[in-house]
């Protein structure tokens, strides 16, 4: 699982614990606390083990991620957009040219 390795490093040096400590707490190894924090991923049971330790949710934990099917519908959704916004864009911006040449011409 993907998980915010760098908020559970701050929440640990907060607590003035050294990797070797949280694990111990944790009940895990030293180098599941050393993967988690580098490398940003963690086994369920690792997850659930520092959530506990740390007083947060899972959800804090893990790292949002987006799943494939959204991820093309956003970029669907941001393909029909951008067209849209670019001709908005021009339009206004050529209005607007278009109004303070004449407030400044009278």
């Amino acid at each position: 699982m993907d998980v915010r390795g760098d908020m559970i490093r701050q929440l640990r040096l907060e607590r003035g614990w050294t990797q070797q400590q949280l694990a111990e707490i944790a009940d895990l190894s030293l180098r599941t606390v050393q993967r988690v924090e580098n490398q940003n991923v963690a086994s369920n049971e690792s997850v659930s083990a520092l959530a506990s330790v740390l007083e947060l949710s899972r959800d804090r934990i893990l790292a949002a991620t987006a799943s494939p099917e959204l991820m093309a519908q956003v970029e669907r959704r941001v393909a029909w957009l951008l067209p849209a916004a670019t001709v908005t864009g021009a339009a206004l911006g050529s209005g607007g040219t278009f109004l303070l040449m004449r407030w400044l011409g009278s």
